[in-house]
């Protein structure tokens, strides 16, 4: 057989009827020059699925530069199509049979497959592993291997490359099956097949090799074709992380849509939805897509969004599932399996940002429970990881996250270490431990208070003082002389008739006794809401003053406090960690222009008004 299609294989290459409905994603991994961009080559050309006329340019290209063809050069001549703004992804080749179409993803090295977990590369539902059947199993065979395990792959098909340099005997065939599938039992994973194959020459890729009549088993074609796609996603439990919160204002427009990619299961109108690891939940009012017909449900795989039918406060990172569903993990303490790739070991003197899906967090290295080599699989017992090793370790979070364990989802329990801005690890989540931040989240929802109406209702005081209860919280960075301001506007509101007060934070600290000043700020917000709950059911308008006020303080509050109560007036510079501000305010702004500003946007939002 040479280089050129033959008889069996052109009977492939004719237009076929797809399945447009069915589509697979494939990840091809293997050690440096063990032929894998040979056989993705191969792979479009014996499909046809090359652009027109693109095999014959780049066998001309060849014969003028008196250059031997070699199926790779297609990868190559794909990718200068990427460069000059074409059609194709040289990390992302597409081609088709007559079952299915394919998107076979390549994951050059071990950063690229640490990228992908946490984006959609990483859904492959099969892997061609490519080992080099002269020079045999290598590292970096095994390290993709265990890395394949780790990324929840199960559908793992082994092809020994080259058997055309190995004048392909059946001898060395077999030992490379033995010592591989040895090494792939250790770590749990089952290849499908073992496929002994000449990308170069095209034996075993589209039709069966007569160079190799002891193998009976199916072409690299064939065996595609003969996987499964694993468990419909949009049939599982919804999951979707939130990208960003949009808020339109024009023409009358006031959704608020609740954006992300859903990873898993299916969202429809009247679903009721909670957030986590706030806990916070509502209805879903519609579901959007941007310049889309209107719809009532979207499925896994789409960037969509949705409205609610009640407001309340929700952030970047938060999970968005389904009641009655079954709940993510939430947890400040994780125990992971990671594969360490940063240029220092990952020990407990640094700190790391954990990712995953939309969510960001500091984490430390609380324990290393154990270390394994991912090449050889010897165990080492010690309190850091070095670079190529994976390891059991428990990391502390800075603050909560959502996810799933590894058994019960691979798509929200993948993530990312970054080390000085670099990603420097990967894993997967196995277990969630309990923390004593987690006990006091479990505590606030526990003995969060719901009033009841009795004698007087909350319709009934906002008619008499008209005016319905809001919180203005002034932050922003300290030494602005935010307290001077609350003054003024504290001042300006009771003037004109407003219930309002001044709720001072900081002898709010020294009422509730001595130790307050070393409790958590998280601890210190719970009692700020608590006292601010029982004076909003009052009736009043509330001014206090947080110095530098974040994301992780507005969930706190909100906890406790309903959300559309509570305003941000943002004074001076705005900050990466600024929650959704509703004034910002310029640092050396006169206060009469700040008192008409405030003003503005409680007669916008009804909070004060003529009487009823």
């Amino acid at each position: 057989m040479n280089n050129n299609l033959n008889k069996n294989q052109l009977s492939m290459v004719k237009p076929q009827q797809v399945n447009i409905n069915e589509n697979m994603n494939i990840v091809i991994v293997g050690h440096v020059d063990h032929g894998k961009s040979t056989i993705i080559g191969r792979l479009l050309a014996d499909t046809n699925s090359l652009p027109q006329g693109k095999l014959e340019q780049v066998k001309e290209t060849c014969r003028r530069n008196a250059k031997p063809f070699e199926y790779a050069f297609l990868l190559d001549a794909l990718k200068d199509e990427q460069a000059q703004g074409i059609t194709i992804d040289a990390a992302r080749v597409f081609f088709k049979t007559q079952k299915r179409k394919y998107i076979i993803i390549d994951a050059p090295g071990h950063i690229e497959f640490l990228k992908n977990m946490v984006t959609g590369a990483a859904r492959a539902e099969a892997a061609l592993l490519v080992i080099d059947a002269k020079e045999g199993v290598r590292e970096n065979s095994k390290r993709h291997g265990y890395l394949l395990s780790m990324l929840g792959i199960k559908q793992v098909v082994v092809l020994i490359n080259k058997m055309d340099l190995v004048d392909y005997r059946q001898e060395r065939y077999e030992e490379i099956v033995e010592e591989y599938k040895t090494f792939l039992s250790e770590i749990g994973v089952e290849a499908e097949s073992f496929i002994p194959i000449s990308g170069f020459m095209g034996e075993n890729i589209a039709s069966s090799s007569d160079k190799m009549p002891w193998y009976h088993g199916r072409t690299v074609l064939e065996k595609l074709d003969g996987l499964e796609n694993k468990e419909d996603v949009k049939d599982q439990v919804f999951r979707m992380p939130v990208q960003g919160i949009y808020k339109f204002t024009a023409n009358g427009d006031d959704r608020r849509i609740i954006a992300g990619t859903i990873d898993t299961g299916k969202i429809t109108v009247e679903d009721e939805v909670i957030f986590y690891p706030s806990g916070k939940k509502s209805k879903v009012k519609s579901v959007e897509r941007f310049h889309a017909a209107k719809m009532d449900e979207d499925i896994a795989g789409s960037a969509t969004g949705f409205t609610l039918e009640e407001q309340i406060y929700i952030t970047r990172g938060e999970l968005a599932c389904i009641a009655g569903e079954n709940p993510p993990e939430v947890s400040t303490q994780i125990k992971t399996k990671l594969f360490w790739l940063g240029k220092e070991d990952l020990n407990n003197k640094r700190d790391y940002y954990l990712k995953l899906g939309t969510q960001k967090v500091k984490a430390e290295l609380q324990e290393v429970v154990t270390v394994l080599d991912a090449s050889t699989l010897s165990k080492t017992e010690r309190q850091y990881v070095q670079r190529h090793e994976v390891a059991e370790v428990v990391f502390k979070l800075e603050k909560a996250i959502a996810f799933d364990k590894a058994e019960n989802s691979t798509e929200t329990s993948r993530f990312v270490l970054i080390d000085n801005y670099e990603i420097s690890g990967g894993g997967i989540i196995v277990d969630s431990l309990k923390s004593q931040e987690g006990l006091l989240d479990e505590k606030i929802h526990q003995e969060k208070v719901t009033w009841r109406e009795e004698a007087v209702t909350r319709q009934e005081r906002a008619s008499r003082y008209a005016q319905k209860p809001m919180m203005l919280m002034i932050s922003g960075k300290k030494d602005l002389k935010k307290k001077s301001i609350a003054a003024y506007l504290e001042r300006g509101l009771f003037t004109e008739g407003r219930n309002v007060y001044y709720l001072d934070t900081e002898s709010l600290s020294h009422r509730f006794g001595e130790g307050m000043q070393e409790e958590s700020s998280k601890e210190h917000l719970k009692h700020v809401a608590e006292v601010a709950n029982v004076l909003l059911n009052a009736g009043n308008i509330l001014i206090t003053v947080i110095d530098h006020l974040q994301t992780e303080d507005i969930n706190v509050l909100s906890k406790v406090l309903d959300f559309r109560q509570l305003k941000l007036v943002w004074i001076g510079d705005i900050e990466e960690d600024t929650p959704p501000i509703d004034i910002h305010v310029e640092e050396n702004e006169p206060k009469e222009i700040i008192y008409e500003k405030v003003k503005k946007i409680l007669i916008e939002n009804r909070v004060i008004f003529e009487g009823l």
